[in-house]
């Protein structure tokens, strides 16, 4: 070994040394250099045990699915980054009275790196591609109905958000721009009390509404806990690697935000282990469809919460609904839980005013997605007699459209993927627009012209319907706008 090799073995050794000798994470006393001690946090997640995922205090958490870990940030990091429901669910307050996350007055902190880069950032990105949540209580509604507490960024991952909802009607968010690259870690702080809410990037003060945080979610909402990385059905997802997440019941100076950030700085962007990618955890169960879904999503269900302790089916077509409560209120309300079932796995829901089945039965309404052992509400179903059904992820020819839908709502083959046979999937014609039992293309009065991409793949449909489709890696089509 020559001199040289021997001088840079010994300067990395001593870079580590230096590394996981420092004082950065020791709370309640003054680091060189700053004014003002940094308070204990009520608690702090560092994702060091991998097994149960509990606390830095040693606090289990309510619930996870579908989560990993990875040697990137400062040793391990949490990976959320799935294409099925993945969440770490924790108590506000636990048994003994220990609070955990302050809503009213305090502070949230974290590290974040994203498999993703902003829309428009000069190395390219296309955002998450959905709300990604970064810390969440309680659930969004568009009406404030129930009680929300979040901190995400937009599908395009372009702006930071704080927002907070009551079950009154009453809201609140502030936002400011970011800019982020794939697989590079940014520190992101939120401070909150009556008087002021600020937010921090990379320890700068981002902006501050001095109005202040005057709501927040009631104690029934804050009872179902916290979720790190993604919403409360483990749907809207951060995708990425979080890290050092801290909560305090107390309102950090500009000053100590930025020692924060400084404290953790060289964890994260002198380690030699954060050169590689993020890669996804593992996710789908094995009774789970290995071919996509065109019609996904929450819909019109609003998400109450998760119910511990639930039973799961025999198999992941073995669902039912529980719990469920029925009301006049917001023009006719009903509340249940999808019971039984495998995790992960997206269970249909599906509503009619009649009882009514068959090829030439009354279609049913597709009101959106859950998952097992979550409660969900709907809203606005009228006063009259109203089914709810729940339909499973089997689909037999593969278009798309589960079995259940097909049924129900398209009324088409569930054993052939192209039942007008004019060319496109039912799937297609559905997201289209397009009959799905006559043959546009045999017609001239109605036809429809496509196109195709240099490998075969639909591209495009013109003529009486117009639109283009954006496809996975297998050619299915994903998303079509017209």
């Amino acid at each position: 070994m020559n001199l040289l090799n021997q001088k840079i073995i010994s300067g990395w050794v001593f870079l580590l040394v230096c590394l996981l000798t420092q004082t950065t994470h020791v709370y309640g006393q003054k680091l060189p250099g700053t004014n003002d001690a940094l308070p204990y946090p009520l608690d702090s997640w560092s994702f060091d045990d991998t097994n149960s995922w509990t606390s830095d205090e040693g606090f289990n958490p309510v619930s996870f699915t579908n989560i990993t870990s990875w040697m990137f940030g400062d040793f391990t990091s949490l990976i959320i980054d799935t294409n099925v429901p993945a969440w770490v669910q924790f108590n506000t307050t636990e048994a003994d009275g220990t609070n955990e996350i302050a809503v009213s007055t305090g502070t949230v902190a974290f590290w974040f790196a994203p498999d993703w880069g902003s829309v428009g950032d000069a190395n390219g990105g296309s955002g998450p591609g959905e709300s990604g949540r970064f810390i969440e209580i309680g659930s969004y509604t568009t009406n404030a109905s129930y009680g929300w507490w979040s901190i995400f960024t937009d599908p395009g991952g372009t702006n930071f958000y704080f927002a907070a909802q009551t079950n009154n009607g009453t809201a609140y968010v502030l936002s400011a721009p970011i800019d982020l690259e794939t697989n590079e870690w940014d520190f992101y702080a939120v401070t909150y009390s009556p008087t002021n809410v600020s937010l921090y990037f990379d320890g700068q003060l981002l902006t501050n509404d001095p109005g202040g945080l005057s709501i927040w979610p009631a104690a029934s909402v804050l009872s179902h806990g916290f979720y790190i990385g993604s919403d409360t059905s483990g749907v809207y997802q951060a995708h990425g690697a979080i890290d050092d997440v801290q909560t305090y019941n107390v309102v950090l100076s500009s000053n100590q935000v930025w020692q924060l950030y400084n404290g953790f700085w060289p964890d994260y962007h002198l380690m030699p282990w954060n050169i590689p990618a993020i890669s996804s955890g593992p996710s789908s169960p094995s009774d789970t469809p290995t071919y996509y879904q065109a019609i996904t999503g929450t819909g019109d269900l609003q998400a109450d919460g998760f119910v511990s302790g639930g039973y799961n089916g025999t198999n992941s077509f073995n669902v039912w609904l529980t719990n469920v409560t029925a009301s006049l209120a917001n023009n006719g309300t009903v509340t249940f839980t999808i019971g039984g079932g495998g995790p992960g796995v997206p269970y249909d829901v599906f509503a009619n005013s009649v009882l009514s089945f068959g090829p030439t039965g009354y279609p049913w309404s597709w009101m959106g997605q859950g998952y097992q052992w979550n409660t969900y509400t709907i809203t606005n179903i009228g006063a009259s007699i109203c089914f709810i059904i729940l339909g499973t992820p089997k689909d037999t020819d593969g278009d798309g459209l589960t079995d259940a839908y097909e049924l129900l709502v398209s009324k088409s083959s569930t054993t052939n993927a192209n039942t007008s046979a004019d060319g496109l999937s039912d799937a297609s014609d559905v997201l289209l627009g397009l009959s799905i039992s006559t043959n546009q293309v045999a017609q001239p009065g109605t036809r429809s012209n496509y196109s195709y991409n240099p490998v075969d793949w639909w591209g495009a449909v013109s003529g009486i319907k117009s639109g283009t489709n954006t496809m996975d890696a297998e050619g299915n089509i994903l998303t079509v706008s017209q």
